[in-house]
C-alpha cells in the first residue's frame, strides 16, 4: 500500500473509531478487534494499529500488551478530576484572554460554528470539535500556547462525555456571553459565563452517567489492569 494511502486509510479509520467512541456506539471497556476493523475498512493490519496508536495519545483507547486494543475505562473519580482540571484551565484562559485578546480576535471565535441539532452521530462528533476549536483557540488567544495544549488535550479525553451534556443551542448562548464579556474586557463576567458553562455541564454529565450509563462505567478509585 502506497504511503499516501496508507496515510488516508489511518485518517479514516481514526476518525470513524473516534466517533464511534464519543457518540457511544463502542462503549467503555469494549475490545477493539484488529481483525474485525481491518476486514471492515478493507485495509492492511497497519493503517488500523496507527489508527488507534492516534487514539491512544488522546486516551480514548487503552493498549494492553499482549491482550489488545480497548476503548478506555474511566472511573468516577477520574472524570471528576478532569471536570475539575477543566474548570481551572479555563478559568485561567479567560482571565488571561480578557486582558489580552484583539476584536479581530474575538471576530475569529464569533465566526465558528456552534451546537448541534439532531441525534446523529456526525452531529455530536461536530459539536465536539466545535467546541474544542473555541476553547483552544481562546486559549491561544490568552497568550500562553502551553496552556492552549493542555485544553486541547483534556477536551479529546472529555469529548464522550460532553454529548451526554447534550446541550444544543445552549453552547450557543454560552459561548455568545463568554464572547459579549471578552468585547466589554469585563473580567468578572467572562469568568462568571465560563463557570455557568462549566458548572452546567458537569451536573448533566454526572446525571446522565448515573441514571443511564452506570453499568458501563467503573464507579470506584482504580481500574482494573490500568497500573
Amino acid at each position: 500500500m502506497p504511503p499516501k494511502t496508507a496515510d488516508a486509510a489511518k485518517l479514516t479509520i481514526y476518525k470513524a473509531i473516534r466517533a464511534d467512541i464519543i457518540s457511544g456506539l463502542k462503549k467503555p471497556g469494549e475490545r477493539l478487534s484488529i481483525d474485525r476493523l481491518k476486514e471492515k475498512f478493507g485495509t492492511s493490519v497497519t493503517p488500523v494499529r496507527d489508527a488507534l496508536q492516534m487514539l491512544s495519545q488522546e486516551e480514548l483507547v487503552t493498549i494492553k500488551p499482549r491482550s489488545g486494543y480497548y476503548v478506555t475505562l474511566v472511573t468516577l473519580k477520574e472524570l471528576n478530576d478532569m471536570m475539575d482540571l477543566r474548570g481551572i484551565l479555563e478559568l485561567a484562559v479567560v482571565e488571561r484572554a480578557v486582558r489580552k485578546i484583539t476584536d479581530e480576535q474575538i471576530r475569529i471565535l464569533e465566526a465558528i460554528p456552534h451546537g448541534y441539532t439532531d441525534d446523529r452521530t456526525e452531529s455530536f462528533v461536530r459539536y465536539t470539535e466545535e467546541n474544542r476549536k473555541f476553547h483552544v483557540m481562546l486559549a491561544e488567544f490568552s497568550g500562553n500556547h502551553e496552556l492552549a495544549l493542555q485544553v486541547g488535550h483534556l477536551h479529546d479525553r472529555l469529548a464522550r462525555f460532553m454529548v451526554m451534556s447534550n446541550p444544543g443551542t445552549e453552547m450557543i448562548d454560552t459561548h455568545a456571553r463568554v464572547l459579549d464579556r471578552l468585547k466589554a474586557r469585563d473580567a468578572g463576567g467572562a469568568v462568571r459565563a465560563v463557570q455557568k458553562e462549566l458548572a452546567e455541564g458537569k451536573a448533566l454529565i454526572m446525571e446522565r452517567i448515573m441514571e443511564e450509563e452506570a453499568s458501563f462505567w467503573h464507579l470506584g478509585t482504580a481500574v482494573p489492569g490500568k497500573n
